[in-house]
């Protein structure tokens, strides 16, 4: 069985997400990690790309400002990341959210 993690992550940095222990905490879980980072205003992409693992999968895609609205843009993001998964499974995770490495009770 292949699991595939996926998430997308733009102008991380600047908005102090915590994206690279995101990403980090899914390379014990996952066969591949698709990350979107659409074009960003800061180094985010270079911050992605340092993190070093041939797990990781990065597209690049265009932010369209317009569609921003409804939350139009942050589906449209994740479904382009969730399109390039091979994996039986999928794992997704926000920019913003860190698995724990320790399990529950």
């Amino acid at each position: 069985m292949k699991v595939s993690g996926f998430t997308f992550v733009r102008n991380g940095n600047s908005l102090d997400y915590p994206f690279v222990p995101a990403i980090c905490s899914l390379l014990p879980l996952c066969d591949e990690i698709i990350v979107n980072v659409p074009r960003s205003t800061d180094d985010t992409l270079a911050a992605v790309k340092a993190i070093g693992s041939p797990k990781i999968k990065i597209i690049e895609t265009e932010w369209d400002d317009n569609a921003r609205t409804g939350g139009l843009a942050l589906s449209h993001h994740t479904n382009l990341a969730l399109k390039q998964c091979t994996g039986d499974w999928c794992v997704y995770i926000q920019a913003d959210e860190v698995l724990h490495e320790e399990r529950s009770p």
